[in-house]
């Protein structure tokens, strides 16, 4: 994408006037999109969109620039701009040799997007659509979403590090909504890996379709879910959200370092049920979140968090990492190069447990069985929570039984840690997520086996 050679001088004009770090992040990314509403393709677009992103940092001052010119005058004018505003005096020349890092290979490709006609990609959704609505006459309305990327970046600094990663991604959206004598009731799923357009036949998407007009049907007939404190069941893959929101953001270092996480202070100490052991993994091969390096050019890494429930480590990005003394665990991230980077997940998920996930059903007397939960919002100083639930049932006599709607789980990141007792071993990765922070949003993965939390608030309408 760069010579090496010019790299090297533009790091070098980064750094003409003294400075701590400068780092060179250039992307090139291609990408594909489609939307289908009630049978009618209502767009299909395709861009591209190149550039470089340069930081230089000088004491506690970054400065940072970014362009669409990859040309070397393009790269030294915005290493310019960023010495300007991170110079803090000093001065002298620094020359920089830079190192090819050994390829770290995470994802693999055999059909890249580019490589596929736009024709292939809408018939994938009229697939969906036709699948959605064979599920009966209750379906009113069908959506799809089709998306592909294909991204190559290239990272160098003043350290000398040099290392390239090519990213490529596939996702489909698929929304039903279905219609009764309780009105409108929607049903989603989704299906996203950084994988090529195989994703596609090793994946049966008319079935993930005939999931998602199931869901909406089975609401139809839901009761209001119950208000009160009461036994939680989290299906495998359905509850790696909350763990990402409630938990993961407050193991972020630069969150941590500003006093905006309830997890600051407390490395070694028993912060979760002695059953959890949560990582953060950037090499799970085909995931939404994995990464050949990240965007400051580190090799992804699985780093355990909580392990048997005790605070083992937090996510570091380079320079946080750096100012502390602590080694960098890959996690630093940008949404593109007119970003800065900054600590962010990958793939965050609890280990397998060790009980049948329909012993613990059994086991629970009364209690909610949530299916999937939907959005929601964290205070990660406190680590309080509210997610609502968008597929959800009664536990009666050890069985599920009737679906819930209108339904929110309420709680504390912190607390329900400590509160899960059972943890089955079915692990499963929920849907792709797209993780916001700072105005940022990256690609996560999340995930995690059945679980039961004791105690946990449902915020119903139920008189």
């Amino acid at each position: 994408m760069i010579e090496q050679e010019v790299l090297e001088r533009v790091l070098a004009t980064a750094l003409r006037q003294g400075g701590d770090f400068a780092e060179v992040y250039a992307e090139d990314k291609s990408s594909t999109s489609a939307g289908l509403d009630d049978g009618r393709v209502e767009q299909v677009t395709s861009g591209r969109d190149r550039g470089a992103g340069i930081r230089v940092v000088s004491g506690e001052t970054t400065g940072f620039a970014y362009t669409a010119d990859l040309s070397e005058a393009g790269l030294c004018a915005a290493a310019e701009a960023a010495r300007s505003v991170a110079a803090q005096g000093g001065g002298g020349t620094r020359t920089v040799a830079l190192t090819r890092s050994a390829a770290h290979l995470v994802n693999r490709v055999e059909v890249y997007p580019d490589t596929v006609g736009k024709a292939a990609k809408v018939a994938l959704l009229q697939r969906v659509d036709d699948a959605a609505r064979s599920m009966g006459g209750a379906i009113g309305q069908v959506s799809a979403g089709y998306g592909d990327s294909r991204k190559r970046i290239l990272v160098a600094n003043s350290d000398g590090l040099l290392a390239e990663d090519e990213q490529v991604r596939h996702l489909l959206r698929i929304s039903v909504v279905a219609n009764g004598d309780a009105g409108m009731q929607t049903g989603f799923e989704s299906l996203g890996h950084t994988v090529g357009f195989e994703m596609f036949e090793q994946h049966d998407v008319e079935e993930l379709a005939r999931t998602a007009a199931r869901q909406a049907i089975t609401k139809l007939r839901a009761r209001p879910a119950p208000s009160g404190s009461i036994p939680v069941v989290i299906k495998a893959g359905s509850g790696g959200v909350l763990f990402h929101e409630a938990c993961g953001h407050g193991l972020e270092a630069d969150l941590v370092g500003k006093g905006a996480s309830v997890y600051r202070g407390k490395i070694g100490e028993q912060v979760a049920s002695s059953l959890v052991t949560l990582v953060d993994d950037g090499t799970m091969a085909g995931e939404w979140g994995a990464l050949g390096i990240d965007d400051e050019g580190h090799p992804s890494q699985y780093n355990v968090l909580i392990q048997d429930g005790v605070l083992t480590d937090y996510m570091w990005d380079h320079l946080r990492a750096r100012k502390e003394g602590h080694a960098h665990t890959g996690n630093g991230r940008r949404q593109s190069y007119m970003h800065l980077p900054m600590v962010r997940m990958t793939n965050t998920y609890v280990l397998n447990g060790t009980e049948a996930p329909e012993d613990i059903i059994r086991n629970t007397p009364n209690g909610v069985y949530v299916a999937k939960l939907g959005g929601g919002s964290v205070n990660t100083a406190t680590g309080d929570f509210v997610f609502g639930m968008t597929e959800a049932y009664l536990i009666e006599n050890g069985e599920i039984t009737e679906p819930l709607r209108e339904g929110n789980l309420i709680g504390n990141g912190p607390q329900v840690l400590r509160d899960i007792d059972a943890l089955a071993n079915d692990f499963a990765m929920g849907n792709p997520g797209t993780c916001g922070k700072d105005g940022q949003g990256v690609p996560v993965g999340d995930g995690q086996p059945t679980l039961r939390v004791k105690s946990m608030t449902i915020g119903g309408t139920a008189a």
